[in-house]
């Protein structure tokens, strides 16, 4: 069903819009040229800039971020998505933060589910009291991510810095039952576990668990490390689950090969709380930005020079953009 719900959101404008960006990309990646078309499929919104948590490798709960944090308002959101909205697919209202801290966030899953936009979103899960489930089912979400990434309070907190795994599984309950005697087929629940070295031998517990609160799914997900050269005790030792690899030499890589190409330059691109437009998630601090939705349209950030050179480094030095060198993609 959730998969079904996606594909009936892809119209015929939506479909030649893929095409255009499906050829300009392997034209560019033929002739090591960008040359770009169409318009982006999907885009990450970040609701909000603040977190409640202070998770060791989140820059924004650590307040390590050089850009300024805040809440998106209305006004930006729906600016955005009347200039994409007719060829956008999917709309993750996520990239730093807590994004049921934004109280318009309710309002932005609704207008962008009228514009019959794919809606998902990834929380902590520390918010969901009766009131904002119902909120959540009747806004129109599409998918809901929960982070939970360990079974025991003392395992979920070593990574969830000011957690309560208590109030997150009651928090799921709440959704479960509420999306149940309210009928309705979404959102589509994700319980997420980030597989970690303090957690990695909970993963069947987990799995268990999430089948008896009775979401729709439960994913395992790896994480991005920034120290890890030299080691950390968070990666995982399950080598399927780590980004990472231990060299001969004893220091730790990672082991995407990053090839000079990279398909999210073409078809995504990620809008911070205060408008700016960067390449993709890994620019947490906005070092790539291409332009500010306050200044300019949509189309003229994703058209212009800046957005073309950077393009145009990942068809050749990808390896040397310094956001790209943590990306598992």
């Amino acid at each position: 069903m959730n998969n079904l719900r996606f594909i009936f959101n892809i119209n015929l404008p939506r479909f030649c819009n893929y095409l255009r960006l499906i050829s300009s990309y392997y034209t560019s990646i033929f002739f090591k040229k960008a040359t770009h078309r169409g318009m982006p499929l999907s885009i990450s919104v970040e609701p909000s800039g603040i977190c409640n948590l202070k998770c060791p490798e989140c820059p924004s709960g650590l307040q390590q971020l050089s850009r300024e944090k805040g809440l998106m308002q209305f006004d930006l959101f729906k600016k955005a998505i009347d200039e994409l909205y007719q060829n956008l697919i999917y709309l993750l209202l996520y990239f730093q933060g807590e994004p049921y801290l934004n109280k318009n966030f309710f309002d932005f899953v609704k207008y962008a589910a009228s514009k019959k936009i794919y809606t998902s979103t990834s929380t902590n899960g520390h918010f969901l009291d009766k009131n904002n489930c119902i909120k959540t089912i009747e806004s129109g979400l599409d998918k809901l991510i929960i982070s939970l990434d360990g079974t025991t309070q003392d395992s979920y907190s070593a990574y969830r810095k000011g957690g309560d795994l208590k109030k997150v599984i009651e928090g799921i309950e709440n959704l479960v039952n509420i999306k149940r005697s309210m009928k309705s087929p979404t959102p589509h629940i994700v319980i997420q576990f980030l597989v970690l070295g303090s957690n990695e031998s909970e993963i069947s517990i987990a799995r268990q668990l999430s089948k008896n609160l009775g979401v729709d799914e439960f994913s395992l997900k790896s994480a991005q490390i920034y120290n890890y050269e030299n080691g950390n005790d968070l990666i995982p030792t399950i080598d399927k689950y780590s980004r990472y690899r231990k060299t001969k030499n004893g220091r730790f890589e990672i082991k995407n090969k990053l090839k000079n190409k990279c398909w999210k330059m073409w078809s995504s691109a990620v809008i911070t709380w205060d408008g700016y437009v960067v390449p993709c998630c890994f620019d947490k601090d906005s070092t790539y930005t291409l332009g500010n939705l306050n200044e300019n349209s949509f189309i003229e950030i994703w058209k212009n020079a800046k957005a073309n050179v950077f393009r145009n480094k990942i068809l050749k030095l990808r390896k040397e953009i310094d956001i790209c060198k943590n990306c598992s993609e």
